[in-house]
């Protein structure tokens, strides 16, 4: 069964919602652990803010993609 334009719709929303969830969450401990923490605080949380602004990405490029190449023609 074909998913709906609708469908696909929802979908692409929610796969940008969250990946600004995510890009948000992952400006916010970047911030907190530039300016604000120090020692290994700082660094694990900038670790896990890069790794929250990736997942952002690709969530952002999946959403794209999905609208990009809708029906048959996706690679």
């Amino acid at each position: 069964m074909a998913p709906t334009d609708h469908d696909r719709a929802a979908v692409r929303r929610r796969r940008l919602l969250w990946s600004g969830i995510l890009a948000v969450a992952g400006l916010a401990l970047l911030v907190v652990g530039l300016t604000i923490a120090d020692g290994t605080a700082a660094w694990i949380e900038v670790a896990v803010a890069i790794a929250l602004l990736v997942a952002s990405y690709a969530v952002q490029y999946l959403a794209r993609r999905e609208t990009l190449y809708s029906g048959d023609e996706r690679p």
